[in-house]
């Protein structure tokens, strides 16, 4: 265990004892990721390209010999939820981070899980809000965790299916599988590019001298309630347009047949175009060609800022700031839902004290203060530790 996870793994059971009295019977850690390129293209059938990270979320879990769970959050100065497991968990409007362990719950016993009441703690390490899916990270665990302490085996897929339901279903965020999904099967030292479609997973080595660096811009994503299911429900809407089952089946010349408003037309632009970037991506990283990997992403990201209107004024400088410090030897470009939250740039290793040097000098949160700037290499999915 790293010294990242050694201290994580430290507070989660120290949270656990402090809080029921006793060590837990086991602790799941589930990381969160970083989407290197393939943005809002995973609930169109098409193509993504993530990887796991460092930093993650654990879970700590016993059972209890009655039908209730408690729940205490060590991120939240030890807030404490409680509730029965039947029927069915229900929402907690009170507590938002409460919603995501009932609601992975609740979709596991839809799922046919007979689940055993539990005492739980939950810590992590993830920026909240900065697009690097810890929600997807604490469903993952969460699952995993309840799924190990009812001796219920259970395939990496199928989890991240179900935590995608509890996502969709119980908390309200119409998201697609690659969080879940990501943070359930990560690979240590490979990106995976995800078939959204068949879940198709094609392992995609980074060469140890390629450098991942994650900037978060200090503006806080909410996805919920925000702008995010709308282009959902546009995108949906131009592929029905266009008579496809998604925007996977589409292509250019099928958009500008469909005679769409100019809204409509733009976002089903951005994912078509993303498609085919993420996969010419792929391409390029497995060669370490950083020059065209650093192309595609600017692409991406001119595609996110002009036809999904995802970014935000403070995303396009730190993006651009790092495209100048890169040069030509890799790129950046804003990764996750959009609205705001992290920067992603790929670089040759031997870039980065220099990029960084860069981004601390020129680049301000709004609030005024240096942005966080971490490095990561890809990491492995969830595990019982």
């Amino acid at each position: 265990m790293n010294a990242q996870d050694q201290a994580l793994f430290d507070r989660v059971t120290a949270s656990f004892a402090e809080q029921f009295g006793h060590a837990p019977d086991l602790v799941v850690r589930a990381p969160g990721r970083v989407n290197l390129i393939g943005e809002h293209t995973d609930y169109n059938d098409g193509f993504v390209l993530p990887c796991a990270i460092g930093p993650a979320n654990m879970v700590a879990i016993s059972k209890r010999d009655d039908d209730m769970i408690e729940v205490v959050a060590a991120d939240f100065e030890n807030a404490r939820d409680s509730f029965a497991l039947t029927p069915r968990p229900e929402r907690n409007l009170s507590q938002p981070w409460a919603d995501y362990v009932r609601g992975m719950l609740s979709a596991l016993q839809k799922a046919g899980c007979t689940l055993s009441s539990a005492k739980i703690a939950i810590a992590g390490n993830l920026p909240k809000g900065a697009g690097l899916s810890s929600s997807a990270a604490l469903t993952v665990a969460v699952g995993k965790a309840n799924l190990a302490l009812n001796g219920i085996d259970m395939d990496n897929i199928r989890l991240a299916q179900i935590a995608q339901r509890a996502e969709c279903d119980f908390v309200g965020t119409q998201c697609g599988i690659m969080d879940q999904l990501i943070s359930a099967q990560g690979k240590a030292d490979h990106a995976l590019l995800i078939d959204c479609r068949s879940l198709e997973l094609t392992d995609v080595r980074i060469s140890d001298d390629i450098a991942i660096m994650i900037v978060h811009s200090g503006v806080t994503r909410g996805l919920v309630d925000g702008p995010y299911n709308a282009r959902r429900r546009q995108t949906a809407a131009a592929a029905a347009a266009m008579g496809v089952t998604a925007l996977r089946d589409a292509n250019l010349d099928m958009l500008a047949a469909a005679r769409l408003d100019a809204v409509t037309t733009a976002r089903a632009r951005h994912v078509i175009t993303e498609n085919q970037r993420t996969l010419d991506a792929a391409d390029a990283l497995a060669k370490s060609d950083l020059a065209a990997l650093g192309k595609l992403m600017a692409q991406s990201h001119v595609s996110m800022r002009d036809d999904f209107e995802i970014t935000v004024p403070a995303i396009d400088d730190l993006v651009a700031q790092l495209q100048d410090a890169i040069g030509n030897q890799g790129g950046a470009r804003m990764t996750g839902g959009g609205f705001g939250g992290a920067c992603v740039a790929i670089m040759p290793r031997s870039r980065v004290a220099d990029v960084q040097a860069a981004i601390e000098t020129t680049y301000k949160t709004p609030n005024g203060n240096a942005p966080l700037i971490i490095f990561e290499r890809p990491g492995p999915g969830a595990a019982i530790l």
